[in-house]
């Protein structure tokens, strides 16, 4: 092994000296644990440019005092029992700054150091209603398994730079003839730049269009990752009231709004509320865009999940002049570890969202890229979300038979025919903490809809995830949930 000390041939200090105080430093401050093997004297003299009789002497002077130890044919260890007066030294630490003088952040830095803004804890119990994670179980893990092999065996070049930073290009052209057949979203490979994940994605959007105080228009309630992502870079956040036709446009075309610049929806399926854009309000929502010049972000998180109604078409797939960037991932049908995503660009940012990508982490992973292309090209994409959409079918049924069996007009389900989630309104005297902490006591996990909004939310709403939890613990937990609310 290489141990990295640090020794100066100017100071007066002999350097047999140097690194003796070195090696006890690290020893009292734990750096080097108990038992831990050194590098061999040879070794440490050639790394650090100095005689192995200079090492020697360090470790034997180590050695005579107890902080060391050697066994023949082994080589030398730190000693697992230090003598009694080294265990009463403090350890060696370092000395912290001084008040004041850290390094200042920028604006953007500033906006991160409130953590409030950025996280909402995930409910942790033995049955959680978190949303957002598929059926883990469900997933076909050994064929994933195959396909990365099979990459890995084929050359070295899955070990190289990408040529382009936009991803790799048969798994762009595989995406755009996906979305064409399933979204009827209108592209070319050419406008899809691989990113890692919608959230990423939103990164790049905010960071390239908005300026610190101009004016992004967002649901109410709304998807955090895009607040947060907004928040961050200084924008002015204009909230726009959801109903169940989803966006209210009207909010938009009358009355005084501020100068927007970006607008963010999640219309297939939005969030939290579940609701559904109607096409009308598509319609309306896009001629407003063009007529203002607002770029539309079209958060597309979990399309592929809608149960017993008719598709429509994508935000994308009806404008008809450019106003609109589509953002998917594939975090919800195939896993979240996975971090592939994809926006599809108007072709007049296709350049400079490129560079910011390159300027961002070079590129995605190619072995992943290589995998998920012969995943979709070869019908596993779509035949396991035919398969997904059915067991979540199921799962959402006997989520809703249960809460209309437990709680009776007591509560309002809201967005079920789509996703992996659905939100309710529980009409009770208890505020929403309580219900978590009650909820939370007979082990059962559940999000307050009350971080989604900007304003004073009402209350009493809920995001019920049901894609990961078997039909029995879905009872099980919306059994628990009524007895703590109604006993």
């Amino acid at each position: 092994m290489d141990f990295v000390i640090t020794i100066d041939s100017q100071a007066d200090l002999p350097l047999h000296r140097q690194v003796y105080e070195e090696l006890r430093r690290a020893i009292l401050s734990g750096r080097l644990a108990p038992g831990q093997k050194l590098p061999s004297t040879r070794r440490l003299a050639k790394s650090l440019s100095i005689s192995r009789s200079t090492v020697t002497q360090s470790y034997e002077q180590l050695l005579s005092e107890g902080y060391l130890e050697t066994t023949v044919g082994s080589g030398t260890f730190v000693c697992r029992r230090l003598p009694d007066d080294l265990l009463d030294t403090a350890p060696v630490e370092s000395t912290p700054q001084q008040a004041g003088s850290s390094i200042s952040l920028s604006a953007y830095g500033e906006s991160l150091t409130e953590r409030s803004l950025f996280y909402l804890p995930e409910p942790e119990a033995q049955i959680s209603f978190s949303y957002g994670r598929p059926a883990f179980d469900q997933f076909p893990l050994n064929l994933w398994r195959q396909l990365l092999s099979r990459h890995c065996h084929a050359d070295h070049d899955v070990l190289d730079y990408a040529s382009n930073s936009r991803g790799y290009q048969p798994l762009r052209e595989a995406i755009a003839a996906y979305l064409a057949r399933s979204r009827a979203v209108k592209c070319s490979a050419e406008q899809i730049i691989m990113i890692g994940g919608s959230q990423q994605g939103l990164d790049l959007i905010t960071r390239l269009l908005i300026d610190r105080g101009e004016w992004v228009a967002v649901e109410e309630p709304g998807y955090l990752g895009g607040r947060r992502a907004f928040l961050a870079q200084g924008a002015c956040l204009f909230p726009v009231s959801v109903d169940e036709s989803g966006l209210l446009v009207s909010s938009l075309t009358t009355g005084i709004t501020p100068n927007i610049k970006l607008i963010y929806v999640t219309p297939s399926h939005q969030f939290p509320t579940g609701a559904l854009l109607s096409l009308p309000r598509r319609l309306e929502l896009l001629t407003w865009a063009q007529k203002s010049g607002v770029m539309i972000i079209e958060d597309d998180y979990d399309s592929e999940y809608r149960y017993g109604e008719r598709p429509i078409p994508a935000l994308q797939g009806l404008d008809q002049s450019d106003s609109v960037i589509y953002v998917g991932t594939f975090s919800k049908v195939l896993f979240p570890s996975l971090r592939l995503g994809y926006l599809v660009l108007p072709h007049s940012l296709i350049d400079v969202f490129t560079r910011a990508k390159w300027l961002a982490d070079r590129q995605s992973s190619l072995l992943e890229q290589y995998a998920l292309t012969d995943f979709i090209n070869e019908g596993h994409l779509e035949r396991h979300t035919r398969r997904m959409r059915s067991l979540y079918d199921q799962r959402r049924q006997t989520l809703v038979q249960s809460l209309v069996s437990h709680f009776g007009d007591r509560v309002q389900i809201l967005g079920e025919n789509a996703g992996m989630h659905l939100m309710v309104k529980i009409h009770t005297a208890l505020n929403d903490a309580e219900i978590v902490q009650r909820a939370a006591q007979v082990g059962v996990g559940i999000n307050s809809a009350y971080p989604y909004y900007l304003k004073a939310n009402p209350g009493g709403e809920f995001v019920l995830g049901y894609a990961e939890l078997n039909e029995q613990r879905i009872q099980e937990g919306i059994d628990r949930l009524a007895k703590i609310i109604f006993d």
